[in-house]
């Protein structure tokens, strides 16, 4: 996982598009594409995951905190935010950009 595009990725601030909201639920997270219409559902570990996006400086600030509150080992948790880093981003719920705004 020690690709270029991995680094852009964690050094990225993750942006939850204004076209999609999400609720926490006890059992999961769902999240609305208002675009489309559709709804997805996320389990509680990846619900914080998508939370924590939300609130960070960049992605590797999201993962490190995880790590801590998960207490499991912060490459473990890396390559599961960076998975979901990618599948949210390609069902377009979530942006990825740089400091200077252009997308990552």
């Amino acid at each position: 996982m020690a690709e270029a595009a991995d680094v852009n990725v964690f050094a990225a601030r993750a942006r939850v598009p204004s076209h999609v909201v999400f609720r926490s639920f006890p059992r999961e997270t769902v999240v609305l594409n208002l675009d489309t219409g559709k709804y997805h559902g996320l389990n509680p570990t990846a619900g914080r995951m998508l939370e924590l996006l939300e609130k960070s400086e960049t992605v590797d600030a999201a993962a490190v905190r995880l790590a801590d509150e998960y207490g499991q080992e912060l490459d473990v948790i890396r390559r599961d935010l960076y998975d979901l880093c990618v599948e949210l981003r390609e069902r377009g719920l979530l942006e990825l950009v740089s400091h200077d705004g252009s997308p990552a």
